[in-house]
């Protein structure tokens, strides 16, 4: 399981850690995912949606 939205893409983002006395080693930041039961076409699936996408209404949830 990639650690993605399946339903924007939206994948992880890579930059700086920044110290104090300003010395940068590579990080990554990851998107907040979740493994969601997912109305799609009328059917149920399970998919790996973000909390963007849960929250702004871009997918419908199966209970």
């Amino acid at each position: 399981m990639g650690k993605f939205c399946e339903v924007c893409n939206k994948g992880k983002m890579s930059g700086n850690n920044v110290s104090h006395s300003n010395r940068k080693t590579k990080r990554s930041w990851a998107p907040n995912v979740q493994r969601v039961h997912v109305i799609v076409d009328g059917k149920t699936q399970i998919m790996n949606v973000c909390t963007r996408c849960l929250r702004s209404g871009k997918i419908v949830r199966s209970v």
